[in-house]
């Protein structure tokens, strides 16, 4: 769905200046609090049949702007004195002071969004809103969510639910009292965090998502901002949660986690000895099938192997695609990079990989492994590289990572394969575990 202000921004200025020059004086006034002609997509409520709508983003995103605007439309009637949808709204924040502080008389909060003949009165001592047409909205802390006993309500907008303490006991506690009305429904407004009662919301049937970055909301962000940011935290785990609204996981037992990605992160590499292309072929190129990994990994590998340094340049994997697309992929990566050799899986294909990786590009060099262990054996020896400081990731593999935090020694915790960690550990073993065998045979480099 496209908002009309997005429609009107798209016109020509012709049309800007028709549309505008018909309104009447009650109609422009009116204009800047029709927040369904001005909003993003993400800051719209699905439609349906839903209970619960998780509104996900990054920092900045537009999250509480749709959340005082979701709040409005339910209480508000078509005049000033007419009832809403609701009567009784809870609002609960980390603290009643960001409650009061954002949820309420923030830039993006419920005051800021009202017009004035739809305004509600803040009483402090009461910590609850009232609007003219006699609703109100009770404001609730997560600290002190033993207050929810008792209480009833018809709607509710929870922000920033991932950060509350116990969450769980406070989300438990607000659900007993969505008891009025037809059909109440709660709004939850958060930047994305990996704890279970996020999880347990957005795996309902009754909860409905919406998502976006931080950069959707770019034009009402201050000048700079993004640029500071994406410079800083652009493709590293944190910047994929605070940044584009991800959800990401690190499952107990991991090889890998986000704290110890992050401080594997570098933004330049040094002159490198020797550099390898990493490839998990997939079975098949029929839509919805395991992607083909493909991973470059450069080594300096001068001095003692004790000294030798790994860093992952860059992850090509591609999706669904046919042999003779990959191959081309896998080319294009050989030669960006300069390498030195392409190790390929060969338990899935055999001869055939060569085969049509060599008639894409005739001269690269290749070496066909064979996996006699299960991906969780393989992938610990490498994952114990990452202990001893001895591996580097530069940007922009957000992706893989997000694979290596479900890789546990039983297996992948998680749907599908992981291609691209495959990828990436071969071209590893290649580097820094099997260095004997990685420099025999010939070292054929792309012209």
């Amino acid at each position: 769905m496209r908002s009309g202000a997005a429609s009107i921004a798209s016109a020509t200025p012709k049309d800007r200046k028709w549309f505008l020059d018909g309104l009447d004086e009650g109609a422009l006034a009116a204009l800047p609090y029709l927040f369904e002609f001005w909003a993003l997509e993400h800051q719209l409520p699905p439609e349906g049949d839903w209970r619960t709508w998780v509104i996900l983003g990054g920092r900045g995103a537009g999250k509480t702007r749709a959340g005082a605007e979701w709040v409005r439309a339910q209480v508000e009637g078509s005049r000033s004195l007419m009832p809403g949808k609701a009567r009784r709204v809870a609002l609960v924040g980390e603290t009643y002071e960001q409650v009061r502080a954002v949820m309420i008389e923030g830039e993006s909060g419920i005051l800021a969004c009202s017009p004035p003949d739809r305004r509600p009165v803040w009483k402090a001592m009461q910590r609850k809103l009232v609007w003219p047409n006699g609703a109100e909205a009770q404001a609730f802390s997560a600290h002190d969510f033993e207050a929810l006993r008792g209480p009833q309500f018809d709607a509710a907008w929870m922000d920033e639910l991932a950060k509350w303490p116990r969450a769980e006991e406070a989300w438990d506690m607000l659900q007993f009292c969505l008891r009025l009305g037809d059909n109440p429904q709660a709004v939850v407004t958060t930047t994305p965090k990996n704890i279970p009662i996020l999880r347990d919301i957005l795996g309902r049937r009754s909860t409905v998502c919406t998502h976006a970055p931080t950069e959707a909301n770019r034009a009402n962000l201050a000048r700079g901002f993004l640029t500071e940011v994406m410079e800083r935290y652009g493709g590293t785990r944190m910047g994929r949660q605070e940044l584009d609204g991800i959800l990401l996981d690190d499952i107990e037992g991991a090889f890998w986690t986000t704290a110890v990605l992050d401080a594997m992160r570098v933004d330049e590499v040094p002159e490198l000895d020797r550099i390898v292309v990493g490839v998990d072929p997939a079975v098949t190129s029929k839509g919805g099938s395991d992607e083909t990994g493909i991973v470059v990994v450069g080594a300096v590998t001068k001095g003692p192997v004790r000294d030798w340094r790994a860093y992952v340049l860059e992850d090509a994997t591609v999706s669904a695609a046919s042999p003779t697309e990959w191959a081309r992929a896998v080319a294009g990566a050989y030669e960006r990079w300069g390498a030195d050799r392409v190790v390929a899986e060969g338990n899935q294909g055999g001869d055939m990989i060569e085969a049509v990786l060599r008639q894409v590009a005739p001269q690269v060099s290749y070496r066909k492994v064979t996996a006699r262990h299960g991906k969780g054996a393989r992938a610990e020896p490498v994952a114990a590289l990452y202990e001893q400081g001895k591996v580097r990731h530069l940007r922009g593999l957000g992706p893989l990572e997000d694979q290596m935090c479900r890789m546990t020694n039983a297996g992948y915790r998680g749907s599908g394969s992981p291609d691209r960690v495959d990828a990436a550990v071969w071209a590893l073993w290649e580097l820094m575990l099997d260095p004997g065998r990685a420099r025999s045979g010939p070292r054929i480099r792309t012209l």
